[in-house]
């Protein structure tokens, strides 16, 4: 019986010390994430010497580094080369710390990502057109950062992306055409830029879109009938702007400052609200 039972810590043992092992590549892209971004500032710190399963915010199945948690804890620094690294990541928060300096064009090899925030920190410079690479990514949260140029072009590969949320930046530019092509969104959060050029009639094809903010921008031209037939919107503001030209008083009801314009001169003033009798619902489900 004391053979069968020490047999059976031995078992218990080995899977305990499986689960807790990560590759030592992996190991060293955190404890490199670890220096880089002064982890003994950090609000809850790492002991190194411990495995790499009891560290804060880090999760691992079957000896890989899927999750990171680490939001609101003082994370100072830049994301060092090795983060990327980490590539079975399947879902990074970073939000509410102090990052500084630019995501990198290696964020390609993080091929599992679905979730990536790293809102509401001091990132910089352009959004990487690798990012494209990222077919699996259904949340980008990039909001309250520096972060400047315009949105790739290839933006329409993400295929499986549900909120895009790049507002309070300092992007520029028009919307690519291929983000169009994104049917599976259903958050889209681009208020508070310095973005430019028209919406295109291809916003039809937000079929899942439920909350629409463009507010704040150096948006022009018409806006899109196809906006109203959008049944899941049910949420929108795309006010301060310059569109131009009549809108339906559905419309008009749904954006939270009914459809508030700049002209020319800068002044805010009210688009036309159309006289024809409106039968669409646009928040019909």
């Amino acid at each position: 019986m004391k053979s069968y039972i020490t047999l059976f810590l031995a078992l218990v043992f080995s899977h305990t010390i499986f689960a807790d092992t990560v590759s030592d590549k992996e190991k060293d892209a955190l404890i490199k994430l670890y220096h880089a971004t002064n982890g003994s500032q950090w609000k809850v710190k790492w002991d190194l010497s411990l495995s790499v399963s009891t560290w804060y915010g880090v999760t691992a199945e079957n000896g890989k580094v899927v999750g990171l948690h680490l939001a609101n804890n003082n994370l100072q620094g830049e994301l060092p080369g090795e983060f990327y690294d980490l590539v079975n990541l399947v879902a990074v928060d970073l939000h509410k710390n102090n990052l500084k300096g630019q995501l990198s064009a290696t964020i390609h090899n993080l091929k599992e990502l679905e979730v990536f925030d790293v809102s509401i920190n001091e990132l910089s410079g352009t959004i990487p057109a690798s990012i494209c690479e990222l077919k699996k990514l259904k949340n980008l949260a990039l909001f309250e950062n520096k972060i400047s140029g315009e949105l790739p072009l290839e933006i329409g590969k993400l295929g499986s992306l549900e909120t895009l949320s790049l507002f309070d930046n300092e992007l520029q530019g028009p919307l690519p055409g291929s983000l169009y092509k994104i049917r599976t969104l259903k958050v889209l959060l681009l208020n508070n830029n310095k973005m430019s050029g028209t919406l295109s009639s291809e916003v039809l094809n937000f079929s899942d879109l439920e909350n629409l903010s463009l507010f704040d921008n150096g948006f022009e031209g018409a806006i899109p009938a196809g906006l109203e037939k959008l049944h899941h919107l049910a949420e929108m503001n795309i006010s301060y702007n310059k569109f131009k030209g009549a809108v339906s008083k559905n419309l008009a009801l749904l954006d939270a400052l009914n459809m508030t314009m700049f002209d020319e001169n800068g002044n805010p003033v009210l688009l036309p609200i159309t006289t024809e009798k409106e039968t669409t619902d646009v928040s019909q489900n």
